[in-house]
């Protein structure tokens, strides 16, 4: 009878409003720890084996082509049969791997330790090796620097037509149209060639002409015609975010166009700003390879993977080794820049489902 009162009682009963132990607190209120947008995006990239597979297959050819150099006994333009005041020593030609010349044979049967020659030697006795390493390095700088210009340029210039629109918007987009029809490689070949001789006269005295009229020339190329994809999809992310209430809150405080791109639209654009930059990079290697296959890289006798493979081609049936080992290196790279740029969009595209 007591238990029936009580449970229809109109009375409050207080010992429904004692304090909450720190027991009960940690069972009831199970919050996620804070984050931000970058560590939960390298979360979900990390777990991807394949993508986090190619980012250490990156980070450690980079290393590789940066730091070997300093300690390799060999220097890439060092021919080893040439020694000031005697004959050119032909042994030193075209040498197999791990074989050594006829002065380093006799260095070994004194006792003497020589550093091997791991891939052997060009036609012009230099170590094959450190000319690999040092065009891996030259072909990852290009391919840096082209996307770090292309980054630029497609930033701005998207950020623009998306944010002011009207006859802007529409001239540079028909300017990408045009440049969008145009055939790339032809127009990549035929500016190479001519920018070649005319940037010759240009830079001859000056800083630039140790970087060489071919570099030069290739980041003009990617100045010219590369920036276009990147544009427009930071227009099409412009478009759709300056309608959003914090970007129209800014513009009626009186902020400046220049303000609410820097502050509010190109931070929220981040994600496609990493995703394109990152798949732009294996797009200039190449782009680099073939013009340097073709001779219109890389001022001899600086190596490229692309030029490495194009003198190869003179011993194709003697020495197919030399043309395996950059192409194998090319497509190493190439491959790897693109797993990762694929796993980077995984990541941190907030538009596709986790």
């Amino acid at each position: 009878m007591d238990k029936k009162k009580k449970l229809f009682s109109v009375q409050v009963d207080m010992d429904d409003f004692l304090p909450a132990t720190e027991e009960e607190k940690a069972y009831m209120v199970q919050m996620r720890p804070s984050t931000t947008f970058f560590k939960d995006g390298m979360k979900r990239l990390l777990k991807n084996k394949i993508a986090t597979a190619s980012m250490i297959i990156i980070i450690l050819v980079t290393l590789a082509a940066i730091i070997l150099p300093f300690f390799w006994p060999y220097s890439y333009d060092a021919m080893l049969g040439l020694t000031p005041g005697k004959p050119v020593d032909p042994s030193y030609n075209n040498l197999a791997p791990f074989e050594y010349g006829a002065t380093e044979q006799k260095r070994i049967e004194a006792g003497e330790s020589v550093f091997p020659h791991i891939f052997g030697t060009d036609s012009q006795g230099r170590d094959y090796f450190i000319r690999v390493v040092y065009g891996t390095r030259i072909s990852l700088a290009v391919g840096f620097f082209a996307s770090i210009i292309v980054l630029i340029i497609g930033l701005t210039v998207g950020s623009l037509a998306g944010y002011i629109g009207g006859k802007v918007d529409l001239i540079i987009m028909r300017i990408v149209d045009i440049i969008y029809s145009l055939p790339d490689m032809l127009m990549v070949i035929l500016l190479a060639s001519v920018m070649k001789v005319a940037l010759a006269e240009v830079i001859e005295g000056t800083i630039l002409e140790q970087l060489g009229g071919n570099i030069i020339s290739l980041f003009i190329i990617f100045a010219l015609l590369y920036w276009v994809s990147m544009a427009r999809q930071i227009r099409g992310q412009i478009l759709s975010l300056k309608e959003q209430e914090y970007v129209l809150a800014a513009k009626s405080t009186g902020a400046k166009a220049g303000w609410v791109i820097r502050k509010h639209l190109i931070p929220n654009c981040i994600s496609v700003v990493v995703i394109s930059t990152a798949l732009q990079i294996p797009s200039a290697i190449f782009t680099e390879s073939y013009l340097s296959f073709l001779g219109l890289g890389v001022n001899a006798p600086m190596p490229s993977l692309g030029s490495l493979a194009s003198d190869a081609l003179n011993g194709i049936t003697s020495y197919p080794y030399r043309l395996v080992i950059p192409a194998i290196t090319i497509s190493l790279i190439v491959l790897s820049l693109n797993l990762f740029g694929d796993g980077l969009r995984d990541a941190f595209d907030p538009k596709l489902k986790h």
